[in-house]
């Protein structure tokens, strides 16, 4: 069977990750359906079949995946509606997958982890629901686990660390720390000295179509980790300069302030809530995915910036060639 004989389809293939993971899936050779709501069908990647379907309603979402070998589970409702919509959904997705009989990938996150996340986490760490979103993120992956124990959907985790990179924007990259990058400033989030789990999403979309592709090896649920860039804001502050060809000056995130603006906008309260990442060093152990796997050759970090920094045109006219 040849990889244009397989047939992924990603569910929220016009966001980040899932446009990321389309791009790599077409790259590979594999036939792509992109699977979203109506307003979201035109933009996606190219080589992408769109298909329309709401992941809240099980008979359409069963329907547009039938016939695939794989499911690429990128939904991500709104930071605010994650108690809502994040396990209806993921209840939606086990039952398309059981139907269909496709493998089910699911990016997975370092929420999982909560305040007792560290360095070199590995597959097995602790799980501690610090947080609503580890909490609803702990159940959403036990879900797919009994699912996958009872017999039915497969489903393999690959968590990685922040997202950035690639074409769509709305990450911390060119929401914050690139924000002010035309006025010649680097915002660091938290404390300058401390390692942080970044995944660039071109390299993340190529690690997701090799799961695809040694799906039938690994266990009925399994868990990987992407180990990505781990840097400091120190580390990111001097590439991105390296990057861009000139110095720049050291921003901060008023958290105090985001916390008060919290009482009156929900999303300035998720967000406060999950800063406590930029706070707390922490890194993934990708060991686990080479063994299964095999190696996986990643962007170095000075270049997946200075392609992040081109891609959504953080620098205006002053971006260097990627």
């Amino acid at each position: 069977m040849t990889s244009r004989d397989r047939t992924v389809a990603i569910l929220g293939a016009a966001g980040r990750i899932g446009d990321a993971a389309a791009r790599a899936f077409v790259e590979a050779g594999w036939r792509v359906r992109g699977i979203g709501r109506g307003g979201r069908q035109g933009q996606m990647a190219p080589g992408v079949e769109p298909v329309e379907a709401d992941a809240l309603d099980a008979r359409a979402l069963t329907a547009a995946c039938a016939g695939a070998d794989v499911i690429l589970n990128a939904l991500n409702p709104q930071y605010t509606e994650w108690r809502e919509k994040v396990l209806p959904m993921a209840r939606n997705v086990a039952a398309a997958a059981r139907k269909t009989g496709a493998t089910h990938l699911l990016p997975g996150n370092v929420y999982n982890f909560g305040h007792a996340i560290g360095v070199d986490t590995g597959e097995n760490a602790a799980e501690v629901p610090s947080t609503q979103k580890a909490q609803i993120r702990i159940e959403m992956e036990r879900l797919f686990r009994r699912e996958a124990q009872d017999g039915g959907a497969r489903t393999v985790v690959l968590r990685a660390g922040d997202f950035y990179g690639g074409v769509k924007p709305e990450s911390w990259l060119d929401t914050m720390i690139l924000a002010r990058l035309q006025k010649n400033v680097f915002t660091w989030p938290g404390p300058d000295d401390l390692p942080h789990a970044f995944a660039y999403l071109p390299d993340l979309g190529r690690a997701f179509v090799a799961v695809a592709e040694k799906r039938h090896s690994l266990a009925p649920f399994e868990r990987l980790h992407f180990s990505g860039h781990t840097l400091t804001g120190a580390e990111m502050h001097r590439l991105t300069e390296k990057a861009v060809g000139r110095p720049l000056k050291r921003g901060g995130v008023p958290w105090p302030l985001v916390r008060l603006l919290g009482l009156a906008r929900p999303l300035y309260r998720e967000v406060a809530v999950m800063s406590y990442l930029w706070r707390t060093a922490h890194s993934l152990d990708g060991s686990k995915f080479a063994q299964l796997i095999g190696p996986l050759e990643t962007t170095p970090p000075e270049t997946a910036l200075r392609r992040a920094i081109a891609d959504l045109d953080l620098d205006g006219d002053r971006r260097q060639a990627a």
